[in-house]
């Protein structure tokens, strides 16, 4: 039998972009149909995957599936949102400048910062046996979400309609709801990464998630910074609830992530005892906590410097523009760069914001202390205080992707869930005595304040020192 009589029984063959849209993963794989030209979208998110991971030189990744790519991007976009929610509700700067507008007492501004991280942080405990009990994880983050997205309505509505203590205490109470969707994202989402996203893929995930969305924050702060938006209560409300439609968005966006359907193996994790025995039997969880520990002072220390900007300054947060441009710039700047070098070690990432932080925050201190309490007058202040937030914000993007990655791809899956939760409850009360750094500050100042969590950060580098190189370890 000739070619051409084999070609007429065998019939019109397809396409090869259409018939294997992963023949040749990840070199030159076509994302355009040789007969219609047209874009074929499976095959295009390959190619924008594979370029986000850095795969193009090494051929398929080991581990990869089908659904990889569309849970990537849905990773990357739903994360994208609910980040840009984070920037838009920044309880360290907007929501304490909002209270401040509206006339709130001056306890309640220092209420935001541990309610927020505390109320996220504390009743993982209880959530993270519901989640370890569950087929799939997505449904607590899709739920998270919406809880926050509702909270940070709330917010808006309270800015808007009312003022005073009565202001403050609505604004307090919606962010203690919001800190409990932001629980159920935390204890659920690295289950849910891990399950999609096989390792050494991971950093670059999340990392492009937290550069994409500083672009949003960014915008933000430079339309404040300019003026464009006027710096009012009520613009920064209707900020507020643009951040809510944001959580709704991510919601639904994450709804569709291709996780597996896995009935829970462990029947252990009703019991609580069994569920705190990680904390006692395994060391590498002990010494990862006690250098999480350590690096909160990335988390406690911009408001200190803020204080260092506007002594002497009636218009306390006048420079709520600048201050967020320059932490939206550290953002763009360093997220995924983080993601990408904790891909291949997150301990040493978390070494290395350490060793920054405890360089950034003794430079802030001694600065503080030369120029008698403050960063100076003027545009030199604002330009000291604006680098000073920039460093900080990059160390603080370092230890959030360290962490992150080390704690995700330390665990078993069996196990994740508990791991986050003990590491998770026990920070919330590390950040819950932190507050009492603001007695430092009454006490002896902002600046001595700042060199006390460089030390904090001095000791992390030899205490994330002891952990494993957990990436080296097979998935």
């Amino acid at each position: 039998m000739d070619a051409r009589l084999k070609s007429q029984v065998a019939g019109p063959k397809p396409p090869a972009a259409i018939r294997f849209p992963f023949a040749q993963w990840p070199g030159r794989c076509e994302y355009r149909s040789t007969e219609t030209n047209r874009i074929e979208p499976r095959a295009l998110l390959q190619k924008l995957y594979d370029t986000m991971i850095g795969a193009g030189a090494k051929g398929r990744p080991v581990g990869a599936s089908r659904n990889e790519p569309f849970n990537g991007a849905v990773h990357v976009v739903s994360l994208s949102l609910t980040k840009i929610a984070d920037g838009l509700i920044n309880p360290k700067l907007v929501l304490a400048w909002l209270l401040n507008a509206v006339g709130a007492p001056g306890f309640l501004i220092g209420l935001l910062v541990p309610v927020r991280e505390a109320g996220a942080l504390l009743p993982q405990l209880v959530l993270a046996r519901r989640v370890e009990a569950s087929a799939q994880r997505k449904w607590f983050w899709v739920a998270g979400s919406l809880i926050q997205g509702s909270a940070a309505l709330g917010i808006a509505a309270a800015a808007a309609l009312l003022d005073g203590t009565a202001a403050g205490w609505t604004i307090v109470g919606c962010l203690a709801v919001l800190s409990l969707g932001r629980s159920s994202c935390s204890i659920s989402q690295k289950d849910a990464l891990a399950r999609t996203i096989p390792k050494m893929r991971r950093g670059a995930v999340t990392g492009m998630a937290g550069s994409a969305a500083s672009f949003g924050v960014l915008g933000f702060g430079f339309l404040l910074a300019a003026g464009i938006i006027p710096l009012t209560a009520a613009n920064i409300a209707c900020a507020v609830a643009v951040a809510g439609a944001a959580w709704f968005a991510g919601a639904l966006i994450f709804s569709r992530l291709r996780e597996p359907v896995e009935a829970p193996k462990d029947t252990a994790t009703g019991v609580f005892s069994a569920f705190l025995a990680p904390l006692f039997d395994d060391p590498q969880l002990r010494r990862f906590i006690l250098a999480r520990s350590l690096l909160t002072a990335t988390a406690l220390a911009p408001p200190f410097i803020v204080m260092l900007t506007t002594v002497g300054d009636e218009n306390r947060l006048g420079h709520l523009g600048p201050l967020v441009l320059a932490s939206a710039a550290a953002s763009i700047a360093s997220a995924y760069v983080w993601g990408r070098v904790s891909d291949h070690s997150s301990r040493k990432t978390l070494m290395a914001a350490g060793a920054l932080g405890a360089l950034t925050f003794a430079a802030a201190g001694f600065c503080g202390l030369a120029v008698e309490g403050s960063f100076g007058p003027g545009l030199v202040g604002l330009a000291a205080s604006a680098g000073a937030v920039f460093f900080a914000q990059i160390t603080h993007e370092g230890v959030r992707a360290g962490r992150k990655l080390h704690l995700t791809d330390m665990a078993t899956d069996g196990h994740r869930a508990r791991y986050t939760a003990l590491s998770n409850s026990l920070i919330g009360l590390v950040l819950l005595l932190g507050g009492g750094l603001g007695g430092l500050a009454d006490l002896a100042g902002p600046a001595w304040t700042l060199l006390a969590l460089a030390g904090l950060c001095a000791l992390s580098v030899p205490a994330s020192a002891l952990l494993k190189e957990v990436q080296k370890d097979s998935s």
